[in-house]
Parts: structure tokens; C-alpha cells; sequence
């Protein structure tokens, strides 16, 4: 087996006819090169072009050994580990199996791979510590599966992508990691080719991201969500490596095994055997035409080597270096302004710095580094934030277990603390996009602009304030209008390298001929963010929580939610015989006793459970054996057994899936059974009311219109049904639902105008999908994919807020999206993760929040020995006024709006509405206003500071007051003499 280094050229449509063009002249030549073709022809040369030859060739020699012995300014470069205060710390970083390197950098932040959530979750940190000297680490929930690639946009510092093995690229725009991190992404592609591996941006064109599958490379325009650009030439092994040409035109990716030329739409690919091994390796551009390769020697497999291609003749390597013998990946960082190249191989405490030619010698080593730790990753930092007054040419982050160690590469100069070393500088690409997406696809060839490197001493702080970015009060984030469209002028002189990094940075951005024309701003194909993005969900301290809990019963049916609660108890089934239920009462938390506890004696296994929300005391129970019982509990809880039900309701002729009761009539009862039909019962009469039919299959759930007259119902047979029980015991609609089959849930929400539907697609991924309830045959309007699991996601809807919080039994993560009646339907607000699996959420009636601390939603969470309260909170900075924008009047839903009789009789109604403000509280809208407060001081301020030579002055007739007077007599002054006749003693 043998791995391959490939060039594939991309020069859009219009470059169609030069592709083909090169296609004839490369099958008339070896290695498809049409400079060989001359090479090739059988007649003799004559003696002038062997005299010519002969004379080129004396050139190249005599060229080749002057740059033998040419001395380069970058020779002596020093690598230099920061010392641990300077390491960024409390980082748990996981050894995973994937092609990425595990770290990368902007000039602002760092994000990182984790070991948290199976690799899901990404490491974030600034790249300058805080106001206090230290870093901030922090974590994002990115994705369902291992985070296996990232790379931050070379034209916004704070825009990272991010793929993973759940086979999504997403899009985050991330704040300062001391800030609320992002709880959703900018934007989510899904690709459809499996496990993704890579992903990289363009480094000439906003909105424009290369992905690397397992074995296809794909070219993709974030503003066109739905497809690709192109789908490359499939490659016959694992793909294992991207690099973009630093112009954008060629993309070089590297496999193990050997591609072959084929034309595919208008990209044009070369191929060569690189490395002769099957291990891992990697490709990267270096200086005009050459590339980069690192891997292992087919001989001696243990033994690493860096190689020097020319992209144009990719028959043989031009040079070569080798690194010893390791088993560890070598991770190759360059940096094109300087011809550095540091290589990093991954499990190594050692670090190698090579100068990189493009003629002999190519490669010249320049260091050879030792670290504390072995290396897990490593990312170079960019240019915009290195230290150029330190003579600083280069800075690299070391990925280890625990730490980020940055090693900075600095060129030893004399004075480098006050002057600026314009030959190590060479002008560098800047931070504003050339051209957008569609303009590279068209053909365009346009370069980024370089920034003129110049030294900068701003006369005061005052100067950097004015570089900064609008500060988003909520989250701390930049405020651009989108995460890929090209900057303005204003943000992109504030993402220029000189205030990217302040003083430290001294670049000074050429003047930018402004964003391109065509260019997309992406805002408006995201659509709206919800005001509640920022929800954070807490559980409650411990005194809240009621303790061991024994003997649950945690096999409930998937179409149970495995316990249930009220305003004022906690109802769980036990997997003791005799379908026992324990009764908690929430007003007495803490740790129960060790001995036995007086439970509800069901006398069969208990298959779902409901308490009446119209009456606290009342908890109905469907049994295994098709018979409902509904148990009265006793004012205070359970002081004895109960073995005897108030009402025992028979009528199915096999196993109850689910009971639901009527949301404004008391005493209305629904359950779904076996025996394929759903039927309505009277509890004040004992008896079966109505009889609905029309399902082919299982039953998974029911749900209730908010207004009492509609029964929606999904089913295992992949349809949707809407029943209006009161008048037809057969669907009045009926709609085509989840593809999957492993179980769903249904509930109204926007007022039930609209039906949501948790369930599974086709590939078994977890999905959500909106139906209009007016038109069900019309399929869904709207659907998302969120995650892979085996467990079907419970929603719980909050109508106030228009907020739905899903989450399973046996998953940690609860999942939280505002649903909208209008695009983009479904806005993900941020997640809550729970330190251990729970077992079932279920929430308690709106009037529960506490509006002091901004509440929306309580819940209690069930885990294996535990009842635990768990707060949804929305931030706010005014908290001590009523957010009268998030706390609408409520409906008083413990309370009926009908009975039984009268809503069998055709009756309406509907709840009445209380304001959850308490007396003493302002609500928001009528707080005063603030005057604006100036964030800076005058300039007046800077001015009156004294100079350098005031404050040495001072310092000096202080020390010298201090001293005392030095006109002042000595001590010994004073002192007596001997006389002179006592020295002839």
C-alpha cells in the first residue's frame, strides 16, 4: 500500500477549456507536464543546443552552491517555552483517533480538543490571560460525536468551524471564553458522506470552506446550505490531509493510496506517490509552487520524514529531511513570510524548527526543541499576534494532557525591545476577503491585501479604545452582521493586526479598497435569534432535593415518562412486585429513611402514571393488565398503604401504551392501548365516554389541543392523525409523520395553530418536525436534525415563552429551541447537561418560577437514587425588575374551565389568565432610563499625566529627603580625639 500527495487545480467554470487543454498535453507527456515535451522527441539535438544546455547547467551549479553558502537572518532563531505562569492551564485534552490537529489558534482565542462527552465538546481559552493574569477555560458543546477537525476564518478571529464523526460541519461565532460561550451554531451543513475528518477555509474568498470525508473531498459555500459546489474525485483510501494554496487556487490533499488522472467537472488532478508507507501522513503548501509532506519511510516504518515537492512536476520529491524513529504523526506548521517550518510529532517531547528553500540546501535545520510534556497537538498562532518589538517571528501552542505551552521563535537582535526589524517582516496577507465565494467559483483570482508591517506607539491608551468592535451586551460578542460575509470597513480595520493584539502586534493595515460587492451578508439566511439563546439551566442546591431513593423502576415504556409530578408531590414507580409507587412529598426534601416507606400498591406492573391537574390528591395508574385505577393520596402524603384504588376503569382488551388528561375539563381521561384504539373515560362517572379508531399500529403518544376540542395522536405505522373526539371517533386529518420507527412524541405549540413531532428518520437520527395543524397531508413545514440516540426525546413545551425542552431517558444533555411560526422555525438555545444520565424530567406549573431570578421553567429531574429541582434562567442585568417582555399572563391551568358533563355536552372554554408580577416589583419596560456612561476617560486625562522624566525627578528629592540634609555633621564628627603627648606611649 502506498500513500499519494495530489494537486487538484480549481479554476471555475470558466476554466473548463484550460483544463481540458491540459488533459490532451499531459496524455502526450510523462507525469502530465507539457514542459517535458521537448524532452521527448527522438531527433538529435544540434551542437548550439547542447552548447546552451551545457551552459544552463554550469549556472544552476554555480546558483546552487552560492546558496549552499548563503546566511540567512532566520539562522539563528531561538525557540522559547514560556515559563508555567504563562502556560494556560486546566485543560483536559484527549488522545483521539482522527486527522486533525487537535488545536488551533486566531489572534484572539484558542480552541482545543477535550475528553469531555466522548469528544463532542471543544476547549476554549483566550490567547492573553484576564485582568487578573490568568486564563479562563471553558467548554462548548459542539456535537453528538468526536470533534474531529477545526480551523478558525483567517478574516474574522472569532468565526471557528468545526466538524465531527456525526457527519455535520457547523459554524460557531464564539466570545470571550469569561463570557456565556455560544450555546448554538451560526450555521449547521450536512454534507451526507458519512464520518466527516477535515475542514478548512479558503484562504482568499469569505463564506467558502473545504471538507474532507472519509475518502471525498467536497468544496462547499456556506450562503448555499443545501449542496455543495463540487463533490471531488473519490479517493481509493483514507483521506488524510487538506492544504489550500495560499492564493486559492490549488487545493492538495494527501491519502494512502495512489489516485489517478481523471477529469471531474472542471478540476484538474495530479497525483504522486509520497511517502511509501501506510501510516499517517500530511500535506501543506510552502513558498510558490512547492509542497510540504510528512510521514514515515517505506523501509524503515518507524522513521519519519519531512519532503519537498514542486507542485508542477509531482514525479519525485526535490528534497528531503529526516526526524528519526517514532511512531508518533509529524504535525508540520509553516510560516510562508519566513520559510519556517516547525514540525511536531504527536506522543513527542520534541520540537523541530527547519528553514525551508527553494533550492538546495531545502531543508535547514534551524532548532531543536525539548519540552516538559509529550505533544498532543500543536497549532501556530497568527501573525496579527505575535511580539514584534521581541523580534518574535513565530509562536506555537503545544496541545499536552494538562496544559497549552506556547513556544515562541525569536530572532536575536540587538535593541529589539525599541526598534522595529523591518527585514524579519516581510509585508503579510491582511484580514479582509478578496472576493466572495461565487466570484472564486466564477474564475476570479483576486489576493488578499497585505497590511504594511510598521511599528506602533500610541501616544495613549485612549488610541486602542478606538479600534475596538460594538460589544454585544448579552453574550460579549462582536456585533457583525454576519459570521461570513465580508467585513466592513470599519470591522475590518478593528480586526486588522494592530488591534487584534494592541501594542504587542505593531501592524498597521494598508488602507482596504472595502468589502466586495457580491458578496452575501449570511444574516439574512440564518433569519432571526431568539431572545432566549442564553437559557442556562441550574439544578437546585442540595437542601431541595430529595435523597435516597430506592428500588426505582427504570424499565418503564419508551411511551412512559417514567414518573410524574404536581405542585406538591413526586409520584415513582419502585421495581418491587406488586406495582408499588412511592409518593414524595416536595415539601419535605431531604434524604429518606432506610427503612420501609407506605407506597401505592397497584397489585399489576405499572405502564405510565398521571397525576389530575385539577386535583392534587388524584393519581391515576394504566397497568399492564388493560385496567386503569385511579388512587386518591391524603392531604400530607402517605401514612400508611394503599391497596385499594377510588376507581378502577375497565374497557381495553389489551396493554395500555399512555393515559393523558383533558387540559380544561375535570375529570377527562385519555389512553392509547395495544388493542389499537384510543378511548376518553368520565371519572366522576366511572365510565368509557368515546371510542376513537383508525390507528394500523403501536400508538407512541397523544397529545391535547391547548384548547381542549382536538386530539392529536402519532403512530408506528408513519402517520400523524388529528381527532375531534366530541363529534367522530375517526380522524378528521391526517398526515405523513416520522420515517423512523423507534418511537415519537407529539405536542401543539404556537397556539395550536401548529403540531411538533419528536421522533427518528430514515438513518435513525433524532429529528424534530413541525406540521401545520390546518394541513397534516401537506407533510411538515419545517424539520432538524439533532443528534444519534436510541432514545426518543420528550418534549416539554412552555406556551408563555413559546420555549420546547427535550431530552430522554439515559441522556445527560437537554436540548432547548424557541419554536417560531415563521422561518427559521426551530432557534436552538443553549443546552443543559446534567453531571449524570437521568432517568426522566418531568415540569411544574408556570407559577413555580421564581421571576427574582428570571425562572422560566422548573423542573424535577429523576436519577437512580434522586429526585433533583433543575431552573431554566434566562440572564439578565436588571433583576431586580420583572422581565414583563419574558412573563406574559399565564394561564391558571390547576384549576378547570369546564366539567366533564359540560364539555361532553359541546361546552368551550378556556382558562383564565393571572400576571405572575409580584406587588413589589417595577416591570422592565417602565424601569428608568439610563444615562449613556462614557466608557473612556477625556483625553484631558492622558494629558495631564506626567512625563517620564517628572515622575524620575520626584523620586529622586524624595530619596534624598529621606537621606536628611548633607550639610548635616557626621556622627563621628564629634567625637574626642587622643592628644598628641599620648602617642610617645
Amino acid at each position: 500500500m502506498t500513500e499519494q500527495v495530489g494537486s487538484l487545480a480549481f479554476g471555475g467554470k470558466k476554466d473548463t477549456a484550460r483544463a481540458d487543454s491540459s488533459v490532451e498535453q499531459s496524455e502526450r507527456t510523462p507525469c502530465g507536464q507539457t514542459e517535458l515535451s521537448s524532452c521527448n522527441r527522438s531527433t538529435a539535438p544540434s551542437t548550439n543546443q547542447l552548447d546552451r544546455d551545457t551552459r544552463k547547467a554550469r549556472k544552476s551549479i554555480r546558483e546552487s552552491s552560492m546558496n549552499r553558502f548563503k546566511t540567512s537572518k532566520f539562522k539563528n532563531t531561538t525557540p522559547k517555552i514560556a515559563k508555567k505562569d504563562g502556560w494556560i492551564n486546566n485543560v483536559r485534552a484527549g488522545s483521539f483517533s482522527c486527522q486533525g490537529n487537535h488545536i488551533k489558534a486566531s489572534s484572539k482565542l484558542v480552541a482545543f480538543n477535550t475528553e469531555q462527552a466522548g469528544g463532542g465538546m471543544l476547549g476554549l481559552s483566550s490567547l492573553k490571560p484576564g485582568s487578573d493574569g490568568q486564563w479562563t477555560v471553558t467548554q462548548i458543546s459542539c456535537h453528538s460525536d468526536l470533534v474531529t477537525d477545526m480551523d478558525f476564518s483567517p478574516f474574522d478571529e472569532s468565526l471557528l468551524a468545526t466538524c465531527s464523526g456525526d457527519e455535520t460541519v457547523k459554524l460557531w461565532r464564539l466570545c470571550d471564553p469569561e463570557l456565556q460561550p455560544p450555546s448554538s451554531p451560526e450555521l449547521t451543513l450536512r454534507p451526507g458522506q458519512g464520518r466527516l475528518e477535515l475542514v478548512l477555509f479558503h484562504p482568499t474568498s469569505s463564506g467558502l470552506l473545504a471538507v474532507g470525508a472519509t475518502k471525498v473531498p467536497l468544496i462547499w459555500d456556506a450562503g448555499r446550505q443545501d449542496t455543495p459546489l463540487a463533490v471531488l474525485e473519490q479517493h481509493g483510501d483514507q483521506l488524510q490531509s487538506l492544504s489550500w494554496k495560499p492564493d486559492g487556487s490549488l487545493l492538495a490533499s494527501s491519502c494512502k493510496m495512489v489516485l489517478f488522472l481523471k477529469m471531474l467537472h472542471c478540476l484538474f488532478p495530479q497525483s504522486a506517490k509520497s511517502l511509501q508507507n501506510n501510516k499517517d501522513s500530511r500535506i501543506l503548501w510552502a513558498k510558490d509552487d512547492l509542497l510540504l509532506t510528512t510521514g514515515f519511510d517505506m523501509v524503515r516504518q518507524s522513521f519519519r520524514e519531512a519532503r519537498l515537492w514542486d507542485s508542477r512536476k509531482l514525479s519525485s520529491s526535490v528534497g528531503s529531511a529526516s526526524l528519526g524513529t517514532s511512531n508518533g504523526m509529524l504535525i508540520p506548521l509553516f510560516d510562508e513570510d519566513t520559510g519556517l517550518l516547525v514540525l511536531a510529532g504527536k506522543g513527542d517531547t520534541a520540537i523541530d524548527c527547519f528553514e525551508v528553500s527553494a533550492s538546495e540546501p531545502f531543508f535547514s535545520q534551524v532548532s531543536h526543541c525539548l519540552t516538559d510534556t509529550s505533544t498532543r497537538g500543536a497549532a501556530a498562532v497568527p501573525k496579527a499576534a505575535l511580539d514584534v518589538l521581541s523580534c518574535e517571528v513565530m509562536r506555537v501552542l503545544q496541545l499536552t494532557d494538562g496544559c497549552i505551552v506556547p513556544i515562541s521563535y525569536q530572532v536575536p537582535r540587538k535593541n529589539s525591545n525599541q526598534e522595529f526589524h523591518e527585514d524579519l517582516y516581510p509585508d503579510t496577507v491582511g484580514t479582509t476577503p478578496a472576493m466572495s465565494a461565487e466570484e472564486w467559483w466564477e474564475g476570479g483570482n483576486k489576493q488578499v491585501n497585505a497590511p504594511r508591517s510598521q511599528p506602533v506607539f500610541p501616544a495613549s491608551p485612549a488610541a486602542f479604545n478606538l479600534t475596538l468592535l460594538p460589544q454585544d451586551p448579552a453574550r460579549g460578542c462582536s456585533t457583525s452582521s454576519s459570521p461570513l460575509s465580508t467585513p466592513s470597513s470599519s470591522a475590518a480595520a478593528s480586526r486588522s493586526p494592530s488591534s487584534a493584539s494592541g501594542l504587542s502586534s505593531s501592524f498597521l493595515p494598508s488602507p482596504s479598497p472595502g468589502p466586495s460587492p457580491s458578496a452575501r451578508p449570511i444574516q439574512s439566511m440564518l433569519g432571526q435569534t431568539s431572545k432566549l439563546r442564553h437559557i442556562q439551566g441550574a439544578v437546585m442546591h442540595r437542601t431541595t432535593h430529595i435523597t435516597n431513593l430506592r428500588g426505582l423502576n427504570l424499565t418503564t415504556p419508551g411511551e412512559s415518562n417514567g414518573f410524574c409530578v404536581n405542585r406538591q408531590r413526586v409520584a415513582v414507580p419502585l421495581a418491587i412486585s406488586g406495582g408499588q409507587i412511592a409518593i414524595c412529598e416536595r415539601s419535605q426534601p431531604g434524604r429518606l429513611p432506610d427503612t420501609a416507606l407506605p407506597t401505592i400498591q397497584n397489585s399489576v406492573n405499572v405502564v405510565d402514571l398521571s397525576w389530575d391537574p385539577f386535583d392534587p390528591h388524584r393519581l391515576a395508574v394504566a397497568g399492564d393488565d388493560a385496567k386503569i385505577r385511579v388512587w386518591q393520596v391524603p392531604e400530607g402524603g402517605l401514612k400508611e398503604t394503599l391497596t385499594e384504588p377510588e376507581v378502577l376503569l375497565q374497557g381495553h382488551t389489551e396493554k395500555i401504551y399512555s393515559i393523558e388528561f383533558h387540559p380544561l375539563a375535570s375529570g377527562i381521561l385519555a389512553s392509547s392501548s395495544y388493542d389499537l384504539t384510543v378511548r376518553l373515560w368520565n371519572l366522576e362517572a366511572e365510565e368509557q365516554v368515546k371510542l376513537l379508531t383508525g390507528h394500523q399500529d403501536q400508538i407512541f403518544c397523544m397529545a391535547w389541543s391547548p384548547d381542549g376540542k382536538l386530539l392529536a395522536t402519532v403512530c408506528k405505522d408513519g402517520k400523524v392523525r388529528i381527532y375531534e373526539p366530541r363529534k367522530s371517533t375517526a380522524p378528521v386529518q391526517e398526515g405523513t409523520g416520522p420515517e423512523g420507527h423507534r418511537g415519537a412524541r407529539v405536542v401543539w405549540v404556537c397556539e395550536g395553530k401548529y403540531l411538533l413531532v419528536s421522533g427518528f428518520d430514515s438513518r435513525s437520527e433524532r429529528r424534530l418536525s413541525l406540521y401545520s395543524a390546518g394541513s397534516l397531508s401537506s407533510g411538515a413545514i419545517a424539520a432538524t436534525n439533532i443528534d444519534t440516540s436510541p432514545s426518543t426525546l420528550i418534549p416539554f413545551y412552555d406556551p408563555d415563552t413559546s420555549v420546547v425542552i427535550l431530552t430522554a431517558k439515559g441522556d445527560t444533555r437537554v436540548h432547548i429551541y424557541e419554536i417560531a411560526a415563521e422561518e427559521p422555525y426551530f432557534m436552538e438555545c443553549s443546552s443543559f447537561n446534567s453531571p449524570e444520565p437521568h432517568k426522566g424530567l418531568a415540569f411544574l406549573p408556570k407559577s413555580e418560577c421564581n421571576v427574582r431570578d428570571v425562572e422560566i421553567a422548573v423542573g424535577l429531574m429523576l436519577t437512580k437514587t434522586a429526585v433533583e429541582p433543575v431552573a431554566f434562567r434566562v440572564p439578565r442585568v436588571k433583576k431586580e425588575f420583572f422581565q414583563d417582555d419574558l412573563y406574559t399572563d399565564t394561564a391558571v391551568c390547576w384549576e378547570p374551565a369546564l366539567t366533564a358533563a359540560s364539555w361532553l355536552s359541546g361546552s368551550n372554554g378556556q382558562h383564565k389568565k393571572i400576571s405572575l408580577k409580584p406587588a413589589d416589583m417595577t416591570p422592565l419596560s417602565e424601569a428608568p432610563k439610563e444615562a449613556p456612561v462614557r466608557k473612556y476617560l477625556p483625553s484631558s486625562v492622558y494629558l495631564e499625566e506626567k512625563t517620564d522624566e517628572q515622575k524620575k525627578d520626584e523620586l529622586l528629592s524624595a530619596m534624598v529627603s529621606k537621606l536628611g540634609n548633607m550639610d548635616d555633621p557626621l556622627p563621628q564628627d564629634s567625637f574626642e580625639g587622643v592628644d598628641e603627648d599620648e602617642w610617645d606611649d
